[in-house]
């Protein structure tokens, strides 16, 4: 059977170039341009990579227009419901669900290195109490390097695979460290004998004083959100995880610049600003006001936590997530929060406006997910950094997959130049 290819034209030379397409086993078929340069001496154009691939992956994929998102083949709603973040750990790493023996095994290994190294404990002196926790998070992942030199070998698997897990084991305590530092409380260390979702949430809100008794309804809800948060096919972090790594950077610096990448307020940030939202709305009265807003093309306020760039149909991250909400909120016996009233009506108003039902601006995962972050305490400024924890997973996973694919090259994008063309260079006493 002939290969697949397609043809394009140049019209203002007449030529025309061949080129193979390439198909996957799920998803939209790809033109390979790697030759097109070398055989016609032009670029392709494509800002922000929204046509292009940059990569072959097997680890998780996206299907938009129908709402599916698959880790390793497996739906994510079927995971959301019978599966826990550790397995799901498992799955992303090794490529197959685990079986008993193997995933206990996982789990202590992964248990066995929550701890960091006590120096590291100094390092968090070095900021300001009121610094953002993301800006410590990305300073002490990238400082591991300078810690765990035995495993910075990136061609060597085994000692990928021991700073895999120590990426994965260390982050909650990193970021519960984070918070604890701003708020001038003693840090709290890990305990074996604690899930990885009840580790974090005792990190975060134990203290000396008292012993915190783990909410069992609040634990299922944060393995959830770090389950549905866990990959997300190439987005800008993993991309820019993948980006660092091309050049044979370290994993503790590659995870830190995806740690930077996902600050921002369009990607990680979006559940932070989900509650800066509301906090603008300001009450119930004042919904119908700022939605004619968001409605007026002429205005830029941004709805934010309806709809999502990729899915044009509903999250299917965001059914489970409505549900864990609701849960969480019942069992906290949350009923008067005036922030927490008012998401719910936007929620309300979101499923039945004929305006958000037909631009399928539905409720999405950062929706929730902030909603359930205020109800069970997380500061806001702490948003982000549970994004991070669940997502160094899903980093490393594609970092590992990149480093053993025989196709990576060093990341190196074109451009299209538009500024000056060559020109003299003239000495400063004849510049006007």
């Amino acid at each position: 059977m002939a290969k697949s290819t397609a043809t394009l034209t140049d019209n203002e030379t007449g030529k025309t170039y061949e080129m193979p397409i390439i198909h996957g086993t799920m998803g939209p078929r790809l033109v390979d341009v790697r030759k097109f340069y070398g055989d016609s001496g032009m670029f392709t154009y494509d800002p922000g990579f929204t046509s292009t691939g940059s990569c072959g992956s097997k680890i998780t994929y996206i299907d938009g227009d129908e709402g599916l998102l698959l880790h390793r083949g497996y739906n994510i709603s079927e995971l959301a419901e019978q599966s826990d973040f550790m397995e799901v750990a498992y799955l992303l790493m090794k490529g197959e669900l685990p079986n008993k023996a193997q995933k206990d095994k996982f789990v202590k290994d992964i248990t066995n290195h929550t701890m960091v190294h006590e120096q590291l404990s100094q390092f968090y002196r070095g900021f300001r109490r009121d610094a953002h926790p993301m800006a410590i998070c990305c300073g002490v992942v990238g400082a591991l390097s300078a810690f765990y030199h035995d495993s910075l070998d990136i061609h060597d698997p085994h000692q990928r695979m021991v700073a895999s897990y120590r990426l994965v084991a260390k982050m909650p305590t990193i970021a519960a460290m984070a918070y604890k530092y701003s708020v001038g409380q003693p840090f709290v260390y890990p305990r074996n004998d604690l899930s990885y979702a009840a580790n974090f949430l005792r990190m975060m809100f134990s203290v000396p004083a008292e012993e915190y008794e783990v909410n069992p309804i609040v634990e299922k809800a944060m393995d959830r959100i770090l389950m549905l948060h866990a990959d997300h096919e190439q987005n800008a972090s993993t991309s820019t995880v993948r980006l660092a790594g091309s050049s044979g950077a370290n994993p503790f610096a590659c995870i830190a610049a995806g740690i930077a990448s996902l600050w921002g307020p369009s990607h990680g940030g979006a559940n932070e600003a989900v509650i800066n939202m509301l906090h603008e709305i300001g009450g119930k009265q004042n919904i119908p006001g700022f939605l004619s807003r968001v409605k007026d093309k002429a205005d830029h306020t941004r709805l934010m936590g309806f709809g999502h760039r990729v899915y044009k149909n509903y999250d299917p991250r965001a059914k489970v997530m409505r549900q864990t909400c609701h849960e969480v909120l019942t069992s906290l016996g949350i009923t008067h929060d005036p922030l927490l009233e008012l998401a719910m009506e936007m929620e309300q108003i979101a499923l039945k406006d004929d305006y958000f039902v037909s631009k399928k601006l539905y409720p999405n995962v950062d929706f929730y997910s902030g909603i359930i972050f205020r109800a069970i305490g997380i500061p806001t400024s702490m948003f982000t950094v549970l994004f991070a924890v669940a997502r160094t997973v899903g980093w490393i996973s594609q970092w590992n997959e990149m480093i053993e694919d025989p196709d990576q090259k060093i990341g190196r994008p074109r451009q299209l130049y538009n500024g000056q063309t060559e020109r003299p260079y003239k000495p400063l006493h004849m510049r006007g």
